[in-house]
């Protein structure tokens, strides 16, 4: 797979350059709007790219699982993610354990991050680790496991910030020149005549359509890696079924996910963005068709990128796998379905997701001498608290 990576590597060099290039043609036109000096303003946004940049090298990883309102699990908080996440990593290959977070969010998503190999973190929703089973959920892992092993995480966070920079720009320019100092500048100057005016026109167009183009760009860095990542979940996973089936949930859920935006979209397994109370549309613009991606996997009968090839070209047509990574693969025989016993109900996982997201939030238990268990918040502590079956007053 190492062609591929790294095809897939030249391609998004070449679109984050075409990002960097609006970045600079942004900046310049703030310039010659707002103080008719195109050097000022590239210099303006260089410097501010600059400063995002470094904090992205210290905490890229960190805001944006900040954005998401990730919060960090141990083992025992939640013992089948905590496995399964071990498992992915074992089969990708990767040398260091992800950090495992939980988005208290009812919406069905997941993703990845990281700066580098040793800060990565796979985070995930508990309406997801609710509805999946093990197999499912080894799916969705896997599937961000192949985005860290790629390196499609650090890439991502640069990205993310290269876009917000020139969001913050467009921004400032459009709320100073509705404030009047773009329009004040303009009418002051006594040359330039026409051309002025047209310059003018042309900086205006750009601060509105930069951000648009520049976001487009980023979508197209993400989808062009989704098919790699689900070919590595159904090697990894030896079962493509998993991923297929937790793609059909994912697509049918009609949650919206609260903590998206604009730049941490495409990180997500599936566009978090879909009109309220609805399905996810088929064709979304941060990722590849969801219908799509499941009959490739449908069409899958071995666990090997070969495979994967020949189902891509049954279902679209042409080749996503390069031939000499196909020389070098290994076909792996489909293994059975997974057998989790009490967890294989929703509502076994159900519970199973309450008792994490009560550990993640430092809930204290109380047993009472009736059986019933109770779960005292943090804000509670140091008060007496009544049981309500059988009314025996407990000290938290």
């Amino acid at each position: 797979m190492w062609e591929q990576i790294q095809s897939n590597k030249t391609r998004s060099i070449m679109l984050v350059i075409g990002m960097g290039l609006i970045l600079v043609a942004l900046g310049y036109a703030l310039g010659m709007v707002f103080t008719e000096n195109g050097l000022v303003g590239l210099v303006i946004a260089l410097v501010l790219w600059g400063i995002m940049n470094l904090v992205a090298l210290t905490q890229g990883d960190s805001i944006l699982l900040g954005m998401a309102n990730a919060k960090e699990i141990k083992p025992a908080d939640h013992p089948r993610l905590y496995n399964v996440v071990e498992e992915m990593k074992i089969a990708s290959g990767l040398d260091t354990m992800p950090k495992v977070y939980i988005i208290d969010d009812p919406a069905l998503n997941a993703f990845a991050t990281g700066r580098d190999k040793n800060h990565i973190s796979v985070a995930i929703t508990s309406g997801l680790l609710q509805k999946l089973n093990r197999d499912e959920l080894q799916g969705v892992i896997g599937h961000e496991m192949a985005h860290i092993k790629n390196r499609d995480v650090s890439l991502m966070v640069w990205c993310s910030i290269l876009l917000g920079t020139i969001v913050i720009l467009a921004q400032y320019g459009s709320r100073m020149f509705i404030f009047g100092g773009g329009s004040r500048r303009s009418s002051s100057n006594e040359g330039g005549g026409g051309a002025q005016a047209i310059l003018m026109v042309a900086a205006l167009l750009l601060i509105i359509l930069a951000p648009l183009f520049a976001q487009l760009i980023y979508f197209a860095i993400s989808r062009k890696r989704e098919y790699l990542a689900d070919a590595s979940s159904a090697q990894y996973t030896r079962y493509p079924e998993g991923l297929a089936s937790a793609l059909e949930k994912l697509g049918a859920s009609t949650a919206q996910l609260r903590s998206a935006n604009q730049a941490t979209a495409p990180m997500y397994i599936i566009n978090p963005f879909r009109a309220k109370g609805k399905a996810a549309a088929d064709l979304t613009s941060t990722h590849p068709p969801i219908s799509e991606r499941i009959r490739i996997l449908r069409s899958m009968n071995r666990a090997s990128y070969h495979n994967y090839d020949e189902a891509f070209k049954q279902v679209k047509g042409g080749h996503v796998i390069p031939p000499t990574a196909i020389k070098l693969d290994h076909a792996e025989t489909i293994r059975e379905a997974s057998d989790e016993g009490p967890l294989s109900t929703e509502i076994g996982r159900a519970r199973e997701t309450s008792n994490a997201l009560w550990n993640m939030n430092k809930y204290q238990t109380v047993d009472c001498d009736c059986g019933v268990r109770l779960r005292i918040p943090p804000g509670l502590k140091g008060q007496e608290i009544q049981c309500p079956h059988c009314g025996k007053t407990h000290q938290t």
